[in-house]
């Protein structure tokens, strides 16, 4: 589960809150007598078969809840370390580029829960709202890759008992790597060890 609560930049700190081929196929018309060629149908059949076999499958991996998601790079969760980084990493990008959303979803159980909550102006009461990985990626990716977004990690907060963890992870936000600061939070990560990677 994804955590956080951001507040503005310039201003102090609120109360945390939790945020957290198709393969196109011509008919060859009779009176096309290339077609009984023998070597262009042996080209065009190895084409077909190089084709076929360069197409690359997306591996899938079970998740501890025994659903399947997306394999992730060893690199990107080998550590909590690691995979926070990779958090912060993979949606972030200047405007134009395309996030690998594949490796966004590969950090998460499929089941995993994002919470944004906020204070709508002029309410003393918050909401929340609970999304998916998947919702996350059709609700913020298609901003985030036309305006740009970058977030890093400012500080941390690391709780650990066996093969759980608890990371308060502060976080800043701009719209370009060395633009001005947008928006400070904190994100709330629950984080498992499944024995081989973290989620």
């Amino acid at each position: 589960m994804l955590a956080s609560k951001p507040w503005r930049a310039g201003s102090c700190p609120a109360p945390l809150h939790t945020r957290v081929i198709a393969m196109y196929a011509e008919s060859i018309p009779e009176k096309c007598k290339w077609w009984n060629s023998w070597s262009i149908r042996g080209r065009l059949l190895t084409t077909v078969l190089v084709f076929l076999i360069a197409v690359p499958t997306n591996a899938q991996t079970a998740a501890p809840t025994g659903t399947a998601a997306p394999t992730a790079a060893r690199e990107d969760v080998a550590t909590i370390d690691a995979i926070i980084a990779a958090l912060y990493d993979v949606i972030s990008g200047p405007a134009g580029q395309a996030r690998d959303w594949d490796r966004f979803r590969s950090l998460f159980v499929p089941e995993a829960k994002l919470i944004p909550t906020s204070f709508p102006e002029g309410s003393s009461k918050a909401t929340a709202r609970l999304w998916t990985a998947e919702d996350y990626v059709g609700v913020a990716g298609s901003s985030l890759e036309e305006q740009g977004f970058f977030e890093i990690e400012i500080n941390r907060v690391q709780e650990q008992f066996e093969n759980i963890a608890h990371a308060f992870s502060t976080y800043e936000s701009r719209r370009t790597a060395d633009g001005d600061v947008i928006q400070r939070g904190i994100n709330s990560i629950q984080l498992v060890w499944d024995g081989e990677r973290w989620w």
